[in-house]
C-alpha cells in the first residue's frame, strides 16, 4: 500500500507554531491535507506530531488517523529518517497493514499540487529506484554561477568542469530540492541511514509549487501568491 505522511512538530525557529499559523484564512496544515485528500494515489494518510494541539487541529482538519512522535524525534537534531521509521512501524502495528510505499509531504510547501503527488508516485512506480524527490531548476548553477572559498579567502567554482563554462545553458542541469513531495520505498528505510545514500530520482515541478516556507518572508511570499493567483482565476 501506498502510505502518505503529514510530520509536523511543536518546536519551529524560523516561524513559531507555523505549521497551524493562519494563512489566507486558513492554518498552514490545511493545505497539505487537503492537497493529499485529493491525490487518487494515496491509499491512507497519517499525521505524526509530538504537539498535541497541533494533532487535534489535524482531526478538525479531517485527517483520521494521527501517531503521538516522542520526544527524543522531535528534536532540532533528530533524523527525518528515524521519524519515517517510527510512523510506518506505529501504523503497521495499529492498522495490521503492510506499506510498500511512503509519501511524505512537507507542511512547508502549501502550493504542490495532486498531481505532483500522483506524478511522483508513478515515476517510484516505474522506475527501480528507492527514493523519489520533487525538486525544480534553481537560479544558480554550481558549473556557472557559485562559488565556495579554498583556503577561506580565494573562491572556486563549486563544481569545475574541463573548460570553463560561458553561458549558463551549457552547464549540467541541476535541481534545488524542495520537500513538496518525498516518495520512499519502506524497504530502503532500512537498508541506508540516509536518503542520499540511496538511487535517487527527481520529480521537477514548476518552482512556484516548490515554495518552502522557512521564515517569515516566505510566509508573506506563499500568501502574496495565493491572493495572487486567487485574483487571476
Amino acid at each position: 500500500m501506498i502510505l502518505g505522511s503529514i510530520c509536523i512538530r511543536g518546536g519551529s525557529k524560523g516561524v513559531p507554531k507555523k505549521n497551524i499559523k493562519m494563512l489566507n484564512g486558513h492554518p498552514l496544515l490545511h493545505y497539505t491535507i487537503d492537497c493529499a485528500k485529493h491525490s487518487s494515489l494515496l491509499d491512507d494518510l497519517v499525521i505524526s506530531s509530538d504537539d498535541d494541539a497541533m494533532l487535534a487541529i489535524a482531526q478538525q482538519l479531517g485527517a483520521e488517523k494521527i501517531i503521538k512522535r516522542p520526544d527524543y524525534l522531535a528534536s532540532d537534531t533528530a533524523s527525518k529518517w528515524d521519524v519515517f521509521i517510527h510512523l510506518v512501524e506505529e501504523y503497521e502495528a495499529s492498522t495490521g497493514k503492510t506499506v510498500d510505499y511512503l509519501v511524505d509531504l512537507d507542511v512547508t510547501v502549501p502550493l504542490r499540487k495532486p498531481e505532483h503527488i500522483e506524478g511522483a508516485i508513478q515515476m517510484m512506480l516505474d522506475n527501480d529506484t528507492d527514493v523519489v524527490i520533487t525538486g525544480y531548476e534553481p537560479e544558480r548553477n554550481p558549473y556557472f554561477n557559485m562559488m565556495e572559498l579554498t583556503d577561506g579567502k580565494y573562491a572556486t567554482m563549486v563544481k569545475k568542469s574541463e573548460k570553463p563554462i560561458v553561458r549558463r545553458q551549457d552547464a549540467p542541469a541541476v535541481f534545488s530540492l524542495t520537500p513538496a513531495v518525498y516518495v520512499v520505498k519502506k524497504e530502503a528505510l532500512y537498508q541506508f541511514k540516509h536518503w542520499s545514500e540511496a538511487r535517487c530520482m527527481i520529480y521537477e515541478i514548476p518552482r512556484q509549487n516548490a515554495v518552502d516556507i522557512d521564515t517569515e518572508f516566505d510566509f508573506k511570499l506563499v500568501e502574496f501568491l495565493m491572493q495572487n493567483t486567487n485574483k487571476n482565476e
